[in-house]
């Protein structure tokens, strides 16, 4: 296992708990006024449009660029996707902070919900952005489920795509059935009931826009995630039932195909990420993955002890010194 730079929380953030939430809230100076910002979209698919927030640099073609994705019920503006982005422009990348289907406002971009194994949306982004762009080192990073599309993507593309340079992936949930079962678990309520309470909103809302394709009657019973995803999520994207959209969303399939330099980054200790789920063949033999697995870190929260030049989180920071320094991977 790769430590590179250990992580040592803020010592009263060592309850997983308050490592994953606290992150949230604390109050912090990012995208300043000064850093230029351009929307586009990007068709995926017929009748399918995504929303990504460009930060270009002057020289975009000379410029390595990084693809940012979040995670279940987050967007663009989620706050480590502004994080990540002011950090990565200030070292000189071009940044494309995605939103994934639906999200960040975009509902009306198309009929069809975003879920864990539309891996196609970023593949098809990397394919325009070298193609049309001419962009020629491309980086793809996400958080939580986001991680689990770009590994599943970088897999799916193998070698295929020279303008990949490399992934990273935060918390990545690349097992879901074994990832929402642990969600589920009473200790995890308040995170079940934060992303159950807004998956249930975003149906609402996509019932409005496209009358007649969803049925909202289940909502009324409905408790738990696994119940939303077998009627809503598993149907919307082609699977059989959730338990078949669980199994073949996740990105274990593919690790032994990813040919990319990649780094994963999770905690021990993340609340509904288990640790175990790393520990496979897939990760353990394939040169190119690197782990970093700290005890302490929550989910995506990795908030560390005061550093000299450094704020509060280590990830981001971790991430630019990888990205910056390829061979150390």
């Amino acid at each position: 296992m790769n430590t590179l730079d250990g992580f040592t929380p803020a010592r009263w953030l060592r309850n997983p708990h308050l490592m994953t939430l606290v992150p949230r809230y604390w109050p912090r100076n990012i995208l300043p006024w000064r850093i230029p910002q351009i929307e586009r979209l990007f068709t995926t698919e017929p009748g399918t449009q995504l929303l990504g927030l460009c930060h270009w640099q002057s020289n975009r073609t000379a410029s390595p660029t990084i693809i940012l994705l979040h995670g279940l019920e987050g967007c663009a503006e989620s706050h480590y996707m502004r994080g990540i982005t002011a950090k990565a422009y200030r070292s000189g990348f071009n940044v494309v902070r995605m939103n994934q289907r639906t999200c960040g406002g975009t509902d009306h971009l198309t009929p069809t919900l975003y879920n864990n194994g539309l891996s196609s949306d970023y593949r098809a982004i990397v394919r325009e952005l070298a193609g049309r762009d001419q962009l020629r080192k491309i980086w793809l990073v996400g958080y939580s489920m986001g991680g689990n599309l770009v590994l599943k993507a970088a897999g799916e593309m193998g070698g295929s795509e020279p303008a990949l340079a490399g992934v990273v992936a935060v918390s990545p949930n690349i097992d879901p059935t074994q990832c929402v079962a642990a969600l589920e678990q009473p200790r995890n309520w308040i995170y079940h009931w934060h992303f159950l309470s807004r998956l249930k909103a975003r149906i609402r809302r996509k019932a409005r826009l496209f009358p007649g394709k969803w049925d909202l009657a289940p909502l009324r019973s409905m408790e738990t995630i696994t119940q939303f995803d077998d009627c809503y999520t598993a149907r919307d994207g082609g699977y059989v039932n959730g338990a078949d959209y669980y199994d073949r969303a996740g990105a274990r399939h593919v690790l032994h195909e990813i040919s990319v330099p990649t780094l994963i980054i999770t905690a021990h200790d993340d609340p509904f990420i288990p640790a175990s789920i790393f520990d496979t063949p897939a990760i353990r033999h394939n040169p190119n993955i690197a782990m970093v697995m700290p005890h302490y870190g929550g989910h995506c929260g990795f908030f560390q002890k005061c550093r000299p030049g450094e704020d509060r989180f280590w990830a981001e920071h971790r991430i630019m010194a990888l990205l910056s320094v390829p061979a150390r991977l």
